[in-house]
């Protein structure tokens, strides 16, 4: 199983350029404001030199529709993520754009999977992250057990908490819809500064 690996929570310059040297499939700009990993718009400038091989992704947080599409094009982004109450009707505009649409859902033990039904055919990816009031970034894994609930058949991104003692068990997950890892706080040495030589060891193991 060839899974994608996503990085998150990219905001400085030299450990933008160190972190894409790995060559990640996905790099993740946080632009929401209340994140400890809030990217300014003049560092956000920098995701214009990403190599074209990765697929830079605007994560944005119930952020009004006309304002993610200008940072689509201001940035060249690639995919967008969304952390927040967004409406399938939300998700299909901005599909409608080219760009692919990740909807996170945060899922504990009380997670109603059939909420998914309506997103179902107006995004590209489901990732499934911890429940917290802080929309991701919690550095805390939830149960993966409870996506034996999932039944539908599209491809999603796992993340929360994600850590190097994480990547044996996720090889082992025998989930053909299990597209891509999303890891993020687990690998800083500060919000937004990301542990390169953490980040190696990940890649080698995972690839």
């Amino acid at each position: 199983m060839n899974i994608k690996l996503k990085i998150c929570g990219m905001k400085q310059a030299a450990n933008i350029a160190a972190v894409a040297e790995l060559q990640p499939d996905y790099l993740g700009f946080i632009f929401y404001q209340k994140s400890p990993r809030f990217i300014s718009e003049v560092s956000a400038e920098l995701i214009k030199y990403v190599p074209p091989t990765i697929k830079t992704t605007g994560v944005f947080v119930d952020e009004d529709v006309q304002i993610v599409k200008q940072y689509i094009i201001k940035y060249n982004l690639k995919a967008i993520q969304l952390h927040g109450k967004e409406s399938a009707i939300y998700c299909q505009e901005l599909k409608s754009t080219g760009v692919e649409v990740i909807k996170a859902f945060g899922v504990d033990e009380n997670f109603d999977f059939s909420k998914l039904d309506e997103y179902l055919n107006e995004v590209d990816y489901f990732l499934f992250d911890t429940q917290t009031p802080a929309h991701g970034g919690s550095g805390k894994v939830f149960d993966w057990k409870l996506l034996e609930n999932y039944s539908l058949d599209k491809p999603y991104f796992l993340s929360g908490g994600i850590d190097l003692m994480h990547t044996d068990t996720i090889k082992k997950i025998n989930d053909s819809r299990l597209y891509a890892v999303d890891v993020n706080s687990k690998f800083e040495l500060e919000p937004g500064l990301k542990d390169v030589e953490k980040l190696k060891e990940f890649f080698k193991e995972m690839k």
